[in-house]
This record gives structure tokens, C-alpha cells and sequence, in this order.
């Protein structure tokens, strides 16, 4: 069996659909595979989109099962479940270890740059000359983490390939014109319900090197605007309690920006460092909208990171 998973601390959309179109792939080409993970989901997954509830398959793998890793190549973030000594292939979009496995998988670790690890299972659907076999929930899972990955295509990490399989994507899951706003406006509505939740489900706790606040948190909705005016006091009062150098970056893709909140001074300088930022009141803008993983590679270019290990997925 090809257990296919991904991190430990949760699913986002890119990691969620990547287990499901892979495993999807893999029984197609007669290779048994389930997509399994323990992880919760956050909210960049909405209901509608979900396969079977509010998780993955929780199969417990046996001692002949080997594992295959997508959207995370990190082995301190693996799933618990992994056995490191077992992986026979990682597919990534995130920098850090791309000589790590190479080393040891050769040519079966594929690790590059790009927008989402989606467009990375898309081109593998793609190769094997499948796709008219692709699921309707598929399709559409993985054309869902393209855009949420790529921030609706305006983030830096984009490329040719992210747009051109959300446009395959899209058609093939018959998605509407206006499919990105209804899936940004129901992340919203999520993250919304339960502030306090989705911040925990995509909080990450930096280390010294990174440069970065020590705990910083990340949330992708179509108004950062109305979301901050409705919860900002939660905000500050939950992450507060978490520690004091925090640091909450509001990707709003209605009007293409970062909203980063961080009150505390040594947080705000962390980030001046890094980027030309006015602070009013722990809150600065930033056009264009920038990913957490961005942010760490200006971090990875002024020198702060000097081990792998510091690397978030």
C-alpha cells in the first residue's frame, strides 16, 4: 500500500487535495494508495469541497506499507505516521531539502518552484495521460489549491504552469467564471465562525534563526478589511495569549494585500528588516500580497536562515 500524506499540523487545501488527486492517481495506474493523515483540516477547506467530513482517512499503516509525502518535504513536520526509512517519494513546492532527498530518492523526490503543489499532481495526471479519468472532486480540489496557493495567481511563486492547469483544472470540474470568489468568500465565512480555530489551524511557531516573529499566523480571505473591523479585538486578545512576539499576516485577495498584525515592536522590526512597512496602530500594508513562505526566503537571502531545519511548510 502507497500511503500518501502530508504535515502534522494540519491540512490545508494544496496538502489536502495533493493526498486525494495523488492517491486518486496511483489506483488509477494500479498501484494501491490511500490518502491518509491525522492532521485537521483549516479553513481554506470548505464544506462543500470536503470528502469525508472534517478529516482524511485515518488507516493505520502496516509494516510492508510504504509513504509518499506531498506538500511538505520537511521530515521534522511529517505526519506521525510516516516512517522516514519508507518514503519512496516527495513532492514539494517549498525550498530547504531539495538535496536532502535527492540523496536519497533520486529523481522520485521532486521539489521545485512553483505556485502549488496541486499543479505538481496536475502535471503528473497529466504525463500518465489520465486526466479524462480525473474525478469531478479531483479537479476540483486541486484547481481550489491552485488558487488558493497562488493567491487567485497574483503571488510572487506563480508561474505558467499554476495558470495553465487551473485552466485544465477548472474545465474538467466544470468550475464557474466566478468560482475564486465564491471560494475565498466561504474561507471567510469559515474562518469567521470560529477565529480562535482558524487561527490555531495554521499557526506556526518560528524558530530563532528565521528572522521572523516567533509565532506567526497566516489566513487567506477575500476582505481582510471586514474581517479586521469584526474580530481584530479577538485577534490581538487570542494570539496574545499564545506569546508575545506574534505576528498574523491577513492575505486579502479581494484588493491584493497583506495585512500584518503584529503590536509588539520587536515583531514590527523583525519584519522592517525584511521589508519597507508603515506601522499604524500594529498594523502595516503590503501591495502585493505576500505568503509566509516568501516572507522566509527574504529571510533566507538576508542571511538570517543557516540550517534547513528552520524551514516552515
Amino acid at each position: 500500500m502507497r500511503v500518501v500524506t502530508s504535515g502534522s499540523a494540519y491540512l490545508d487545501i494544496d496538502a489536502y487535495a495533493c493526498c486525494i488527486a495523488y492517491a486518486e492517481l496511483l489506483n488509477c495506474q494500479g498501484v494501491a494508495a490511500r490518502a491518509v493523515s491525522g492532521a485537521p483540516l483549516n479553513a481554506s477547506i470548505p464544506q462543500r469541497l470536503k470528502v469525508n467530513g472534517d478529516s482524511l482517512d485515518d488507516y493505520l499503516p502496516t509494516a510492508m506499507d510504504e509513504f509518499v509525502l506531498v506538500d511538505v518535504s520537511d521530515y521534522h513536520h511529517f505526519d506521525p505516521l510516516v516512517v522516514l526509512d519508507r518514503v519512496v517519494e516527495v513532492i514539494d513546492h517549498h525550498p530547504g531539502y531539495e538535496q536532502y532527498w535527492a540523496q536519497r530518492l533520486g529523481s522520485a523526490a521532486d521539489i521545485q518552484p512553483i505556485g502549488a503543489a496541486a499543479t505538481q499532481v496536475f502535471q503528473r495526471w497529466d504525463k500518465a495521460d489520465l486526466l479524462p479519468k480525473i474525478s469531478q472532486q479531483s479537479a476540483a480540489l486541486l484547481a481550489t489549491a491552485i488558487l488558493d496557493n497562488t493567491l487567485n495567481f497574483t503571488g510572487q511563486m506563480t508561474t505558467a504552469q499554476d495558470v495553465q492547469a487551473y485552466a485544465v483544472l477548472a474545465r474538467l470540474a466544470s468550475l464557474s467564471a466566478d468560482w475564486p470568489e465564491q471560494y475565498f468568500i466561504e474561507c471567510q465565512a469559515a474562518v469567521g465562525s470560529d477565529i480562535a480555530a482558524a487561527l490555531a489551524a495554521d499557526l506556526k511557531q518560528m524558530k530563532p534563526e528565521s528572522g521572523l516573529p516567533q509565532i506567526f499566523a497566516q489566513m487567506t480571505v477575500w476582505d481582510a478589511d471586514i474581517l479586521l473591523q469584526r474580530h481584530r479585538s479577538t485577534i490581538n486578545r487570542w494570539m496574545a495569549e499564545q506569546g508575545d512576539d506574534w505576528l498574523l499576516n491577513l492575505i486579502s485577495i479581494r484588493d491584493r494585500k497583506s495585512c500584518f498584525l503584529a503590536p509588539a515592536e520587536v515583531s514590527q522590526a523583525k519584519l522592517d528588516h525584511l521589508l519597507p512597512l508603515d506601522w499604524q496602530a500594529g498594523l502595516a500594508v503590503r501591495k502585493p500580497s505576500m505568503l509566509r513562505k516568501e516572507l522566509l526566503k527574504l529571510g533566507l537571502c538576508a542571511g538570517h536562515q543557516g540550517a534547513p531545519n528552520t524551514i516552515v511548510q
